[in-house]
């Protein structure tokens, strides 16, 4: 894992366990870069979305992982999730993708989904942190 004052990187496995891992990690770094409790409980709810729907989609044949970073930037925390696996597509083994990613764009101030240069997926996230508790944050860390 990579940690610096005001970044966090970490691989985890493309697995059902690695949801919950994500989302502690994640949810740990908000609360030291000022998040508010409310805000803390939508971060944690946006990583485990966007962690839960590399697990099920990204990797149909073969193990893979899935990347979180995150960083404290302008006032802000900004998440990426990705893979590498089969990228986003729409069919009837994928039901149910949308309704996360509709979670992540409600409780994040913004989101974007992309493929990946070399294939995969990216979602990122991004959640406006309060002025006067994200560059105390930063230096806590």
């Amino acid at each position: 894992m990579e940690s610096a004052s005001n970044t966090i990187s970490r691989s985890y496995d493309a697995e059902p366990s690695s949801v919950g891992l994500a989302r502690a990690e994640l949810a740990g770094f908000a609360v030291h870069a000022g998040a508010s409790d409310v805000l803390v409980d939508g971060i944690r709810l946006a990583v485990s979305e966007a962690v839960t729907n590399a697990v099920r989609h990204a990797y149909p044949v073969q193990p893979g992982e899935v990347r979180v970073r995150a960083r404290i930037e302008a006032a802000a925390l900004e998440v990426v999730v990705s893979d590498d696996g089969c990228g986003v597509h729409s069919g009837a083994d994928d039901a149910g993708l949308g309704f996360g990613l509709a979670l992540i764009h409600e409780v994040s101030d913004q989101m974007t989904i992309a493929p990946r240069a070399h294939g995969g997926t990216e979602v990122r996230m991004r959640f406006c942190l309060p002025e006067s508790g994200s560059g105390a944050a930063v230096s806590r860390l």
